[in-house]
């Protein structure tokens, strides 16, 4: 199956400054969506809504087991984005919005 993205919005995603917080927290591995809530300062229904176009396109992976939303980061994929030469430049446009939200 050929998935297509917006690349760019995907970037967009991964450099907003709550949502690459979630992204951090998932760099051990899966966690519950109410923790990674809680280290955000945000609902869980943000969590999910933040990350819902990183999780329709299979970059986060979300699972429902017994009852508990888990959240699992596609490093593979995520890491891919940031590699592609073609997106460089919109990385590192990304890297400067995230800056200047940061200052």
């Amino acid at each position: 199956m050929n998935d297509t993205f917006d690349r760019e919005k995907i970037v967009e995603c991964m450099f907003d400054p709550t949502t690459s917080t979630i992204l951090a927290e998932l760099e051990d591995g899966s966690k519950e969506c109410s923790f990674l809530a809680e280290q955000s300062s945000v609902s869980e229904t943000e969590v999910l809504e933040r990350l819902s176009y990183l999780i329709e396109h299979g970059f986060i992976l979300k699972n429902s087991d017994y009852g508990k939303c888990m959240l699992t980061a596609n490093s593979e994929k995520l890491t891919s984005i940031i590699e592609d030469g073609d997106n460089f430049d919109a990385t590192i446009s990304g890297l400067e919005k995230m800056d200047s939200y940061l200052n």
